[in-house]
């Protein structure tokens, strides 16, 4: 499966940013989609996932602030971002964990500042 991320940018603290996830490939062997965050120093973590029976997942730091819809018509997992704080920045990637394997798509940058 092939991930194109994309949506990345600045943002001031308290704004919101879409990221956005595009999939192809052997749709159907996708079992879960999901978004990781790396900032620098720090390890890759998992900050939303959504399985293939719609139930998501979300990491303590950005429940209630950070949503992960999909468009399974255009294949898409979007990661919608509210309420960003510095603790935010970093570089975000689309994951997918499919029966073939996992895959990863490039990283979009995510700046949170004033």
């Amino acid at each position: 499966v092939q991930l194109q991320a994309s949506g990345g940018g600045l943002v001031q603290p308290g704004g919101s940013l879409r990221l956005s996830c595009a999939a192809s490939g052997r749709i159907s062997s996708i079992n879960v989609m999901d978004w990781y965050r790396q900032a620098p120093g720090k390890r890759r973590d998992l900050v939303a996932r959504i399985d293939s029976d719609g139930h998501t997942t979300y990491a303590n730091s950005v429940k209630g602030r950070f949503t992960i819809p999909r468009d399974t018509v255009k294949n898409t997992v979007y990661l919608q971002m509210n309420s960003l704080n510095f603790e935010d920045t970093a570089v975000y990637y689309c994951h997918a964990d499919t029966s073939l394997g996992t895959d990863w798509g490039q990283g979009t940058q995510v700046t949170v500042s004033s």
